[in-house]
């Protein structure tokens, strides 16, 4: 197994190039997968929301308080209930000399609204029309108020694309994106390397002091931590917790553990497909048992050594909408064999579970594999590539899924889009009116303990009794660089901001 690791660690340096720390500003940053289309409109991974951070700004960023900052707008105002007023920026330039305005606005985000295939539409719900003032001011119509819409700028709705860039390329806009961030974007190498580079007219420009960013999958962590270990790279992203005391004693890396908004759960295939259709699919009480069949907090002793926290629903408990009285149920393999039985099955129940090829997460699957036999299934794993798998998620190409979600500053942005008949991420078109007509509520209720409670009634109906998805547990993003690295800022959402780091 050393042996292993270690040649893998080898070849690692090789394709990346095992060359002495990198003259100059120049950051080398490991990623975890390799991201899908770097287009803002059509992309769902994490690991393309750190790429974007380097070159495509957003009308609004978050804060260490997750707060919403201006970023390409200036401010905002609310006329009333469903009209929002946004200020620009004045003198931003998009990387092909473009300037952007209220129209590239407009453009954008109707984009995100209209395109086929877009996972932006259901994230930004009821928009109506949008409205250009005047070159440096837009105006958006609601159909109806949405108390999540500010923070849904904050993130990929936000993005704002060069309307000359997009028109040209089309649906190939994210193999030559073009936007209006500190760096422009260089080349890609699929799951080799993303290069961009720092671009002179940014409007932060002074607050940007790297020449060139090359973004690396790496996926085996193992491997990520021999690179930060030989200097092959600067930074790497959402490492294992136990790497934490492995640098204890290297002078030269620091490691940064930051709670994360989102959650790692399993996705279950209730109605996309000819998938859809096994016991777990087409049954509340197979999906019931299988979940009591799984321990969380022993799954994260074992492989997170206890660092994340188990969890039954997708808002952290640092969240004033984290619901205390829904928690997980204790393992009970007693009562999932009833269930089954109760459900004319007989064991073993037979249950594909898609993991993405990494080695914790094939860890995890191993462990649920071994607990859920106990309780009458049996489970088969297939790994895949986390961008694959991603994609072959959305065309129901999967019985089961373990994937995580990165989470959002308001409950909206991890809830609507995956649980809603409509939303966009919704993988497994879980589908009840009643949840979908209180997620609308929750979208436009303004008072926060009523909107609380729409919530609960949510998770106690989808989670409680439909058993649409299995919420395993909230992480951790432990994050470790170079000491030569200074100015990264940690912030929940994981994500990793230029401005102001430095290489020294």
């Amino acid at each position: 197994m050393i042996r292993k690791t270690l040649a893998a660690g080898l070849v690692a340096l090789a394709a990346f190039g095992a060359t002495p720390p990198a003259l100059g500003q120049n950051l080398r940053l490991a990623l975890r997968e390799d991201p899908d289309i770097l287009d803002p409109t059509l992309s769902r991974t994490y690991v393309g929301r750190i790429v974007y951070m380097g070159f495509c700004d957003k009308l609004f960023d978050i804060n260490a308080a997750l707060e919403p900052v201006p970023q390409l707008a200036t401010g905002f105002t609310w006329d009333d209930p469903t009209t929002l007023t946004i200020k620009l920026r004045e003198g931003v330039r998009f990387h092909d000399g473009e300037m952007m305005d209220a129209e590239a606005v407009r453009y954008s985000l109707n984009r995100h609204l209209t395109m086929q295939g877009s996972f932006r539409r259901s994230e930004m719900g009821a928009v109506t029309s949008i409205e250009v003032v005047d070159p440096l001011t837009v105006r958006i119509k609601l159909g109806r108020p949405n108390a999540a819409f500010i923070a849904t700028l904050t993130d990929r709705a936000g993005m704002i694309l060069s309307p000359k860039a997009a028109e040209a390329a089309g649906r190939n806009f994210g193999t030559r994106p073009v936007c209006a961030g500190p760096m422009r974007f260089v080349e890609r190498v699929a799951q080799e390397r993303i290069v961009l580079e720092r671009f002179p007219e940014y409007w932060d420009a002074a607050n940007i002091h790297l020449n060139r960013v090359t973004y690396l999958p790496i996926p085996d962590n193992t491997v990520r931590l021999a690179n930060l270990q030989s200097n092959a790279v600067e930074f790497g992203e959402r490492m294992e917790p136990d790497d934490l005391r492995s640098i204890q004693r290297n002078r030269s890396l620091r490691g940064v553990p930051v709670d994360e908004l989102g959650y790692q759960g399993i996705t279950i295939n209730i109605g996309n497909g000819p998938r859809a259709n096994t016991p777990m699919g087409r049954d509340a009480r197979v999906r019931h048992a299988f979940e009591l069949s799984i321990d969380r907090a022993a799954i994260v002793q074992v492989v997170y050594e206890g660092m994340y926290t188990p969890t039954r629903q997708p808002v952290p408990p640092a969240s004033s909408f984290h619901v205390q009285g829904f928690q997980p149920e204790p393992r009970d393999v007693g009562r999932a064999r009833a269930l089954l039985r109760e459900a004319g099955f007989t064991a073993p129940v037979p249950v594909e579970l898609t993991i993405p090829n990494n080695p914790d997460l094939r860890q995890v699957g191993e462990v649920i594999q071994a607990m859920a036999k106990e309780a009458g299934f049996e489970v088969t794993l297939r790994a895949s590539e986390f961008a694959s798998a991603l994609a072959g998620a959305g065309r129901g190409e999967f019985e089961t899924f373990l994937v995580g979600w990165s989470g959002r500053t308001d409950p909206d942005g991890n809830i609507f889009s995956f649980i809603h008949s409509t939303g966009g991420q919704n993988d497994g078109r879980y589908a009840n009116p009643a949840v979908d007509q209180l997620l609308v509520q929750a979208r436009t209720e303004q008072d926060v303990a009523r909107r609380r409670d729409m919530y609960r009634q949510v998770m106690e109906q989808a989670l409680g009794q439909d058993h649409m998805r299995i919420y395993l547990w909230h992480r951790k993003n432990v994050m470790i660089h170079n000491t030569r690295l200074t100015g990264y800022q940690p912030i929940a959402d994981g994500m990793i901001r230029l401005q102001g780091m430095r290489l020294n």
